[in-house]
């Protein structure tokens, strides 16, 4: 088998990095707005970028490496907006890092056990896709409630984002990251902060296990992670003729996430939309040597770690509506293919809307959040819809 130097390529090299700031610029605001929602404090966050972009980074090359496929790794982006609209749950950011251990473990034992895998991709996509929609409405039109609360900065980041839809979309949220980025380094107060204040440490954050949080947080983003990134992320490597064994992908990401929660890390999975940059053909012509984009990508997730403090303290003390309001932009694209999906198919149309619905509402009884009852309701009009149906 061929040693890495002699499939390097420059190619490979740009395109692994550019895996690694796509993922980043696109969708950090999410990953930031998902634990600030959920109680994490500014060290708190810098400690879980550090820890994610590490972990991400380790991950990736030694799957990409060892499988010899671009085999690209990222944060559930779904899971986080999951994060962002759920809210601080009792017990505050301890409960929410006992989750992200739990949902370690849940995808650890989906590569481990088959029919947990099977009962995962057996849960109709109507339903899935709607509760992932009704999850995402709220972000998705923060960049619109936005405008009302600061007209200016808002509209700069929503007319970039337009114009970089239409001259380069792959650049669009990107852009639009760049722009908000600007206005929060002029708006923020940082008179009296020392160099060392951005230098990112480790904060070691003891899980305290709830029964909220597992219902409220750990049991949805283990079903959007697994039906939004995880399955997804395997379709994208199919399409290019990637075919790796699922389960040492799950094993290695379930495990990561566990050992990388207690420092505030939420879950990492298969990249979705990233996964593309780096298994199609501008990796390289020859599929055989486009893992290198992989392992470049994953060093470009290390390297990006070192941003942490900066980005923890910039977003922290900046208006919270410029952070959602790039949050939901980037979170258009998603909404739509999952609205999509939720009503395309006829028969599962009004079970998927149901979910929506229930998702989208805000609905919460004995301290369960609308995320779970648009799931068991929607199931529900799914089954009854179906009573005495035969296939």
């Amino acid at each position: 088998m061929p040693g890495i130097h002699e499939d390097f390529s420059v190619q490979a090299l740009g395109q692994g990095l550019l895996v690694a700031l796509v993922g980043y610029a696109s969708s950090a605001a999410i990953l930031i707005q998902g634990l600030v929602a959920v109680g994490a404090s500014v060290s708190q966050i810098a400690s879980a970028l550090v820890m994610i972009g590490i972990l991400m980074g380790i991950v990736a090359v030694a799957l990409s490496w060892l499988l010899r496929m671009p085999i690209s790794i990222a944060w559930s982006t779904p899971g986080m907006a999951l994060l962002a609209t759920t809210g601080a749950v009792a017990g505050g950011f301890p409960a929410a890092v006992a989750a992200f251990i739990a949902v370690g473990v849940l995808i650890m034992l989906t590569g481990l056990w088959s029919p947990l895998g099977r009962l995962v991709a057996a849960l109709p996509k109507s339903i899935a896709s709607a509760m992932l929609a009704g999850i995402l409405l709220k972000l998705c039109l923060a960049p619109f409630l936005a405008i009302g609360k600061a007209p200016w900065l808002a509209g700069a980041v929503l007319l970039t984002w337009l114009v970089f839809m239409r001259i380069a979309r792959g650049y669009a949220v990107p852009a639009a990251v760049t722009v908000a980025l600007v206005a929060m380094a002029f708006d923020a107060p940082f008179a009296g902060m020392a160099a060392a204040d951005f230098i990112p440490h480790l904060e070691l954050v003891m899980p305290v296990f709830t029964w909220e949080a597992m219902v409220n947080i750990a049991l949805p983003l283990f079903i959007v992670t697994m039906a939004g990134q995880n399955l997804p992320g395997l379709a994208v490597l199919a399409v290019y003729g990637y075919r790796p064994r699922v389960a040492p992908l799950l094993l290695s990401t379930g495990a990561a996430s566990v050992a990388g929660a207690p420092f505030g890390m939420p879950t990492i999975n298969l990249a979705a939309i990233t996964a593309a940059l780096g298994a199609g053909s501008d990796a390289h012509p020859d599929p055989a040597r486009r893992y290198v984009a992989g392992i470049f990508g994953g060093v470009g997730y290390i390297l990006l770690a070192a941003l942490a403090g900066i980005a923890a303290v910039l977003v922290a003390r900046s208006p919270p509506v410029l952070i959602e309001a790039v949050a939901g932009l980037a979170l258009i694209g998603a909404f739509g293919s999952a609205m999509l999906n939720a009503v395309q198919d006829e028969d599962g149309r009004l079970p998927g809307l149901v979910t929506f619905l229930v998702t989208a509402s805000g609905l919460s009884l004995f301290g369960i959040g609308s995320a779970f009852w648009g799931l068991v309701i929607g199931l529900g009009v799914h089954h009854v819809l179906r009573f005495g149906v035969r296939t």
